[in-house]
This record gives C-alpha cells, sequence and structure tokens, in this order.
C-alpha cells in the first residue's frame, strides 16, 4: 500500500525529465505518471499543499507566482542531505526560495515539508544513498546531462499518488 496521494506546488525542470522519469520507474513504477503535461522532474516550492483548492484559493497562487519573474537556473552539483537524499542543487537559488516564503506566506496552513526543517533548501531530489548508490554515481549516470540549464517560467500544482499522479493546473511565472 502506497502513500495517501498529496499536492505539491512545483517548477518543473523539462532537460532532467527523462532521467528523473526513468529513476521514478525503477525505484516505483505506480508513481509514473501518463499525463502528458506532468514533469516529474522538478524543484518543490510548497508542499505538500491544499489536497483540494477551491476558485479563491488558486487565484492567491496565481497571484504570487506572477508576482515573481521567470528566470533562468543551473543544475550540476548534486549533494546528499543528512537523512541519505541524493539530489541536484539549483542555482541561484534565491527565486526558489523568494517563491517558497511568497506562497508560505499566502498559505500558512501549508508550512514547507510540514514545518520540519529550520531552514529549507532548494533541490531536485534524485535518490536515495545506498549500496552503490552515492553523490560519484549519480554524476556518472548523468553524464551529459550536466551542467543542466533551463528557465523557470511556470509553477505546476502537482498531485502524488501511486497510479494517480498528474498535473492539476499550472501558473506562468511573472
Amino acid at each position: 500500500m502506497g502513500w495517501p496521494g498529496h499536492s505539491v506546488l512545483q517548477v518543473p525542470v523539462a532537460p532532467l525529465d527523462g532521467f528523473v522519469r526513468g529513476l521514478t520507474g525503477r525505484q516505483d513504477a505506480a508513481y509514473l505518471s501518463r499525463d502528458p503535461g506532468f514533469t516529474h522532474a522538478h524543484v518543490t516550492v510548497l508542499g505538500p499543499f491544499l489536497a483540494s483548492p477551491d476558485a479563491a484559493e488558486t487565484e492567491r497562487v496565481r497571484r504570487v507566482v506572477a508576482s515573481v519573474a521567470a528566470f533562468e537556473v543551473v543544475l550540476e552539483r548534486v549533494a546528499r542531505f543528512p537523512d541519505g537524499t541524493l539530489h541536484l542543487v539549483p542555482e541561484p537559488d534565491g527565486p526558489f526560495r523568494e517563491l517558497t516564503a511568497r506562497l508560505a506566506e499566502a498559505f500558512p496552513q501549508c508550512p514547507p515539508y510540514e514545518g520540519r526543517y529550520a531552514e529549507l533548501h532548494p533541490h531536485l531530489t534524485l535518490d536515495l544513498a545506498g549500496p552503490g548508490v552515492d553523490e560519484d554515481s549519480l554524476r556518472l549516470d548523468l553524464g551529459d546531462l550536466l551542467p543542466a540549464r533551463c528557465r523557470a517560467e511556470r509553477v505546476d500544482l502537482a498531485w502524488w499518488e501511486q497510479g494517480a499522479t498528474r498535473r492539476l493546473a499550472w501558473w506562468p511565472l511573472g
């Protein structure tokens, strides 16, 4: 039995989607989305989010997202959190921090990561460290995909649930 579904506000990172989709397929294929608008590779800006936002709440998201300009980002550095989560660090991370701060202020009932962390570190999750999986092996696997350069142009409202992962809505930055 999988985790219950939840929503997340996330910035898609299209250049790495094929790679992350492949990892998802190997780790837990039930989370592979059939939605052609869904991007597996992403940087979370607020999650978990509301399960069923109403029209006023989605309008609030739209206004916040529109208040932050689209931006360029590079993902090249593979890092590890203390819990073993391997991830890519977006640079610069300031626009992600700004989005998170503005969204958390607009939705105080949705603290980032349920308030578990004193300091937030924007990241693109890749894997969990374990036998044969570490920063070096991921760098090798990613190969010429790094550095990944992209333009953050939108925020997606994504639903994550086994057998039902999909994009619910999206809003353009700026």
